[in-house]
Order: C-alpha cells, then structure tokens, then sequence
C-alpha cells in the first residue's frame, strides 16, 4: 500500500488510514481481529481509536475500541508493525474533570489508554475536540511534557477550526512545545466547505497532515441509501439520513456512481480515490465491518483517477456553487 510522511515528521503511514470505531460497537473480538489482520496484509500500518469508543452503544463505558486493540496486538506481538492513533478530550465519566484537555485529565486519559492498548507509547495522540474552557497554554504544555516523557511520539488535533489551530500552532511555537503535526477534519465528496474554506490552506502552508474522517460520509458515498428506498438496518442510518440524503448528497452520489460505472470500481472506491489524491491529503480514515469491505477500501488507494474523470467529480461536489 502507498505510504506517505505525516505531514513535516519522519513518520512514514499508510495512506489509507484503518477507523477504529466500530471496534467494541458494530464488530466484536473476533471479526474486528479479522479486518485488523485483513488490513496489515493488504500493507496498512495505520489505525485510528479514541478513548470514547464506543461510548455511545448501549452497555459499553467508553475505552472498548482501545481494549480490542490492545488484545489484538498483544495476541499478534505486533506493536512495532503498526501506528495507532487515539484521542483524548471527550467524556469518560459523569464527573466534572472526566472531560476535557486539561492537564488532569490529558495525564489520567493517557495513562488509561496505554493501559487499555497494552503498550507503553502512543504514536500519534490527539485533543479529540476543541476545549475553550481550558486555557491552550495549559493543554500544549501537558502534552509537550507527554512527548518528552516518551509516552507520546506525534501530537494532532481533531475537530478544530482554523482561527484556533492557528492559536495553538503559534503558542507551540512560542513557548517550544512539541507542536500539532496533523489534523482530522470532517471532509468528503459531499461535506467539503467545512475543511476547503480556511483548513486546507493552513494545512498546506504549515505542512500539517491530514486524515480526515468520514471519508465515505458514514457509508451513503458506498451507494446504499437510496433516495425514496428503505434505510439499511446499520446504527448510522439516522445519522446518514439527516445529513447526507437531500437534493446535494444524491447529486454527489450520482456523480460518484457514474464514475464508478466507466472504471469498473465500486462508488465507496471512488470517493476514496477522489479524497485520497487530494492535495495535502496524508490518508482519509475508513472503516470496515468485514474482511470484504476492508478489502474493498484498500484497492481505493491504487485507483487513479484522470484529470477529465476528478474534474467531473470536483465539479458535481464544488462548495462554492451550493
């Protein structure tokens, strides 16, 4: 599989970069170990987590993602072979200090992920969100002290705007700290205004990496909801539903569809290959339920698509014109 450097690091990853999500959620033990080992066969090093995940299903308490992780690499002895990446900063409990990037809870949240992953070091460590109500000198120089403790190799942002990661890329920069070298933003064919408008060209000008997420817009750029048919009986229909199936969203997806058809790759290959091959872009995030799908999404990296084809597509999806 390509691999790419994130962003101005010596970090070499995959660039398709493997969701954790649904680990613990809609994949137990067995078939989330099937993708994993489905996905480093097929030449990928790279996997994102959070410590919520999946916080959100019914019966789990937040860290299950992690804990399939961490079985699975203990299990294998695979540690070296792969970057993982998490995140901290959302809601591990109903106390007041359970949340958040402050120093408290950046020390505590990390510590329990490194417990959960069964490993002493997270490669790439993230602020999940955004945390106003903490002061940002605060955050960085918590995670600088986590760098240089080696408990954290890279640091990146998730979920942030652009006026604020400019905020915290200056005062890294002006207190020495070990500053965000990437960022995973909320960007596909469909959603692009969000990342395009300010993001991108900061990104671009301070050599940050991007992953984004939702790459396949929860699944509706795969081609499975249809317009007027019924939804798929998956936990994110309601979602996809409510933000993806509207008069842009089919647009989009017939555009994608049509591409499909004239290079003999399936729609969710499509949107990949379009994000993937963006400029800036290190690795869009994707997951996978099944061994199959993870296969699917892996031949996206490979798929090229001409000048005329990205043209076509760019201009079905173009931001400016909605």
């Amino acid at each position: 599989m390509l691999t790419r450097k994130l962003g101005r690091t010596g970090l070499k990853v995959s660039a398709l970069c493997l969701g954790g999500n649904t680990f613990g959620w809609t994949t137990d033990q067995t078939a989330s170990e099937a993708v994993l080992d489905a996905y480093l066969e097929a030449g990928g090093n790279f996997i994102d987590t959070a410590d919520v995940y999946a916080r959100w299903a019914p019966g789990n308490k937040g860290g299950e993602s992690e804990t399939a992780l961490g079985v699975w690499m203990a299990a294998r002895r695979n540690r070296q072979a792969v970057i993982i990446a998490t995140k901290v900063c959302g809601p591990m409990g109903a106390g007041p200090n359970d949340g958040g990037l402050s120093r408290q809870h950046i020390m505590e949240g990390v510590e329990e992920s490194l417990r959960r992953l069964q490993t002493d070091y997270i490669d790439l460590y993230q602020a999940h969100w955004d945390d106003k109500d903490t002061p940002l000198d605060e955050t960085l120089r918590a995670f600088d002290d986590l760098v240089r403790q080696g408990k954290v190799r890279y640091l990146g942002a998730s979920n942030h705007v652009a006026w604020r990661l400019t905020r915290a890329l200056w005062e890294s920069d002006r207190h020495g700290y070990a500053r965000y070298e990437c960022l995973q933003p909320k960007y596909n064919l469909v959603i692009r205004d969000e990342y395009e408008r300010e993001l991108e060209p900061l990104c671009l000008e301070q050599g940050i990496g991007v992953i984004p997420y939702s790459s396949l817009a929860s699944g509706f750029l795969s081609g499975k909801y249809r317009r007027g048919g019924q939804l798929p009986a998956t936990a994110r229909a309601a979602g996809v539903q409510k933000t993806y199936m509207n008069e842009r969203g089919f647009a989009v997806l017939a555009a994608v569809e049509k591409v499909a058809a004239g290079t003999g790759a399936t729609p969710a290959q499509v949107a990949l290959s379009w994000l993937a091959h963006r400029p800036g872009i290190t690795a869009p995030i994707a997951s996978a339920t099944s061994v199959a799908q993870l296969k699917e999404i892996a031949a996206a990296i490979d798929l090229r698509l001409d000048a005329e084809t990205t043209a076509a597509l760019d201009q079905a999806s173009a931001w400016r014109a909605a």
